[in-house]
C-alpha cells in the first residue's frame, strides 16, 4: 500500500504510487480484447447477446470474450486495502493510502475515445459506473469514491482504451471539503444552493456551451484553464448514484456531444474529467454534484503552480461560444442518428 502525506498546515494530500511503465507495444494492450490476461479477473463484463446485455464476469481459467464494457480491480493501485503503513502525526502527517482502486474500460476498441464512443456506450458506462459507486459505499473505510477520467499522455493516460478510474479514498478530498462548506455556509446565510444559483444564471447566458433537458454545459466565470467546462443538472439533486435511467441517457447525450465538441474545437486535446460528488454516506455537508472537464493546452506558469492565480489565454465567454457551435453540431448529427 502506498502512503498517504499531509502539507504541514495546507489542505494538500499527497500520495506515492508505485512507478508503471509506458505501454510501447501496441500488441501488449493490457485492456485489449484477448489481453484479459494481463489485468486482474474482471468483477463485471458487458456482453451483447440476442439484444441483451448480459453481466459476466471472469473466472480463475475463464476470461469473458467479446464484452463492451470491462470492470476489473487495478493491477497497480494508487490505494489499497492490504495496510502496510502506519500513521504519524503533525508535522509530518501521514496515513495508510487505504481503499479500492477499479478500472472500467468504455470500449473495448483502442480508436474510441470518450468522445467517439457512442451515447447508448456512454449510456451503459454511467449505469456501470452508478452501480459500482453503490456497491463501494457498503465497504468498510470507503468515506469518499472519487470517479475520474483522462484522456491524452498529457492528461496522464498511458493506455489508448477509453476508461475511467474509481477510487475510494479514507477522507473527504479537501476540493470536495472546501466546496461542500462553502456550499453549507452559503445555504445558511442565504437559503439557496450556489450551484442551482449558478445554473440559472448560465442558462442561456454567455458562458454556456449546451443544455439539453436535465443537464447544462457551461464555461465557468473563473476557469483554471482554457475552454474548462462544467456539466450539471439542471434540478437541484446531491446523489448521482440516485438518478434515473432517464437522466444517465441525458447524462450520455451532453457527454457525448461536449467533449465531441472540444475534440473538434481543439485538435487532440488531452483532458481530464472528474466527477464531484456529496460522500454517500452520513454528512451534513452536501453538494450539487456536477462533472468537470479541464483540457490541457498550455503549460502551467509559477504564479498558477506557485500562487493559484491562472492565466487563460481565451476568456470563458469566447471558449464558451466556440465550444458551443461544435457541440450543438455534434447534438444535431447525434440525434440525427438516434
Amino acid at each position: 500500500m502506498g502512503e498517504m502525506r499531509k502539507d504541514y498546515v495546507a489542505e494538500r494530500f499527497m500520495i506515492i504510487e508505485k512507478k508503471v511503465d509506458k505501454v510501447v507495444d501496441p500488441k501488449k494492450f493490457p485492456f485489449a480484447p484477448g489481453h484479459e490476461a494481463m489485468t486482474n479477473p474482471s468483477v463485471l463484463s458487458l456482453v451483447a447477446r440476442e439484444g441483451m446485455l448480459q453481466r459476466l464476469q471472469d473466472d480463475e481459467d475463464e476470461y469473458v470474450k467479446n464484452w463492451s464494457i470491462r470492470v476489473f480491480e487495478s493491477k497497480n493501485p494508487i490505494v489499497s486495502i492490504d495496510s502496510e503503513n502506519s500513521y504519524s502525526d503533525k508535522p509530518f502527517y501521514s496515513e495508510p493510502a487505504y481503499g479500492y482502486h477499479y478500472i472500467v474500460v468504455a470500449s473495448p476498441n483502442q480508436k474510441d475515445t470518450f468522445a467517439t464512443i457512442d451515447i447508448e456506450q456512454w449510456s451503459n458506462v454511467l449505469v456501470v459506473v452508478q452501480d459500482r459507486l453503490r456497491w463501494l459505499y457498503t465497504q468498510k473505510g470507503v468515506t469518499y469514491v472519487s470517479i475520474y477520467g483522462d484522456h491524452g499522455e498529457l492528461a496522464g493516460n498511458k493506455n489508448p482504451h477509453p476508461h475511467l478510474h474509481l477510487l475510494t479514498l479514507s477522507t473527504i478530498p479537501p476540493v470536495i471539503e472546501e466546496k461542500s462548506e462553502a456550499s453549507h455556509k452559503i445555504l445558511n446565510e442565504k437559503g439557496v444552493c450556489y450551484m442551482c444559483q449558478t445554473v440559472n444564471e448560465e442558462i442561456g447566458g454567455p458562458r454556456q456551451v449546451l443544455q439539453t433537458e436535465g443537464f447544462i454545459a457551461f464555461c465557468p466565470w473563473a476557469p483554471s484553464y482554457p475552454y474548462e467546462f462544467c456539466i450539471s443538472p439542471k434540478k437541484h439533486t446531491t446523489h448521482f448514484s440516485k438518478i434515473s435511467q432517464k437522466e444517465i441517457n441525458d447524462l450520455a447525450l451532453i457527454l457525448r456531444s461536449t467533449l465531441g465538441g472540444l475534440s473538434k474545437t481543439i485538435k487532440n486535446v488531452a483532458f481530464n474529467f472528474v466527477f464531484h460528488l456529496s460522500p454517500e454516506k452520513k454528512n451534513s455537508r452536501q453538494i450539487h454534484w456536477h462533472i468537470e472537464i479541464y483540457p490541457i493546452t498550455k503549460p502551467w506558469s509559477g504564479l498558477e503552480r506557485g500562487y493559484g492565480i491562472f492565466l487563460n489565454d481565451i476568456s470563458p465567454e469566447e471558449a464558451a461560444e466556440k465550444l458551443g457551435a461544435a457541440s450543438r453540431k455534434e447534438l444535431a448529427n447525434l440525434v440525427g442518428i438516434i
